[in-house]
């Protein structure tokens, strides 16, 4: 979340910021509510201050055996007053969170307003293929060559789902090995959480209260209307990895932390029915490897530009064409300070589609689940920076090698960094 200091410092300055994502914002409401909170809390200290000097006084008069009917009758009406007056300020303190947690994070500086359409691209790597036979596109190969079953997926799970078979199966998990294998090698943890999550982490990493819909809710009577019971469905490792220290104080010569996981993620707002979205491209669940760094801010610059690197490097080992794009405010995601998406190129569509999206939170989602760490420099416990990559999603990469690198004969050269984990040099 945006720390509620600056907003009432430099209201117009964080209202600007906000604008760059296209969220307009009243902060009246903020300065009320914060002058209500101030007001409370200084009633409350006087009175607690003068039960303090009415408690001292009860021995004090018992001694000199004078009646203290009249302040004990006085200290026990202030309790009451206290009581209403925490009660009060507990009720103005959650209507400000809420209305600050609404918020998304503000952009970096040098981030531009605008959506999709002003999203900067930054470098193509690779030339497009180029055919000398009319190309087919991912569906038709997957299927031809029996590496996806699409109705029987959809049988099993209804639209946006497919089932990998054979040497799709094959294929796919290579990717994933071969995803691991390169962060090992980086020196990263490997992760692997549960997939069924508490609602504190989609609150600690921003994605609800704003999004809850758009992930699958586990079904438990005994969570109504209790959030420390409810549970939903994993949409993204970082969802889990950006709490996984929530509430600590971290030693400074711990940090950076770096960490991936694997895991399927599960996410309801697909469903886009649009021709060119069909097959793998969109989908209910899918699998995907995670990076995440836990830093100090002056880290964050460095690990964000590692994160960029490490997705880019992925895709360019595997022999693709894609690009890199800076986005705009208004197209990196609420919690996002910034984003470089890596885009690969689908031959069939004659677009890019992202298979990467790298972002910083800053402290915006350590703001909200309480990481910190202790700094050497203040002696002061400091929030974190969280950055999250996608180190790679599989769904539209795996669409992307197939299209790329096939064959006249409508078979697949498999891209040379995967062969050892599949165990074949095409696929036909």
């Amino acid at each position: 979340m945006i720390d509620i200091r600056l907003i009432l410092a430099d209201p117009d300055g964080v209202k600007a910021k906000l604008a760059k994502k296209g969220c307009e914002v009243d902060f009246a409401k903020v300065t009320e509510l914060d002058a209500k909170r101030r007001e409370l809390i200084k009633k409350n200290d006087e009175l607690k201050n003068e039960r303090n000097r009415a408690s001292a006084e009860v021995p004090k008069l018992k001694k000199e055996g004078k009646d203290v009917s009249g302040i004990i009758a006085r200290t026990k009406a202030i309790g009451e007053e206290i009581a209403a007056g925490d009660k009060a300020l507990a009720a103005v303190e959650t209507e400000l969170n809420d209305f600050v947690c609404a918020l998304p994070n503000l952009p970096d500086d040098d981030v531009i307003s605008g959506g999709k359409e002003a999203n900067e691209v930054i470098k193509i790597v690779g030339k497009k293929p180029e055919f000398g036979f009319k190309p087919l596109d991912h569906v038709t190969l997957c299927t031809k060559n029996g590496l996806i079953d699409y109705e029987r997926g959809v049988k099993l799970s209804g639209s946006g789902h497919w089932l990998y078979r054979g040497m799709g199966a094959r294929l796919e998990w290579a990717l994933l090995n071969f995803f691991i294998e390169e962060h090992l090698g980086d020196g990263y943890e490997f992760i692997m959480p549960p997939l069924a999550l508490g609602y504190n982490c989609g609150y600690g990493s921003g994605q609800f209260p704003k999004f809850r819909d758009e992930v699958y809710w586990v079904e438990n009577a005994e969570a109504e209307g209790d959030k420390k019971k409810m549970k939903f469905m994993l949409p993204t490792a970082e969802t889990a990895l950006v709490n996984l220290y929530s509430g600590e104080i971290m030693k400074e010569n711990e940090l950076p932390k770096k960490l991936f996981a694997y895991t399927p993620c599960f996410r309801k707002e697909a469903g886009s029915y649009r021709s060119e979205e069909r097959g793998m491209i969109r989908g209910h669940q899918f699998n995907k490897v995670e990076m995440v760094q836990i830093t100090t801010p002056d880290q964050s610059k460095a690990a964000f530009e590692e994160l960029v690197g490490k997705a880019c490097s992925l895709v360019e080992k595997l022999g693709l064409h894609f690009r890199l794009s800076k986005l705009a405010a208004g197209d990196c995601s609420a919690s996002m300070a910034r984003t470089y998406d890596i885009e690969v190129w689908i031959p069939s569509m004659g677009i890019y589609k992202e298979v990467s999206s790298v972002s910083n939170a800053n402290d915006y989602q350590a703001r909200r689940n309480g990481t910190r760490f202790k700094s050497s420099a203040t002696g002061k416990n400091e929030f974190v920076h969280t950055l999250n990559g996608s180190g790679l999603a599989t769904s539209r990469v795996l669409p992307a090698i197939v299209e790329q690198y096939q064959q006249a004969d409508g078979s697949i050269v498999v891209p040379e960094v995967l062969r050892k984990f599949v165990g074949t040099d095409i696929i036909r």
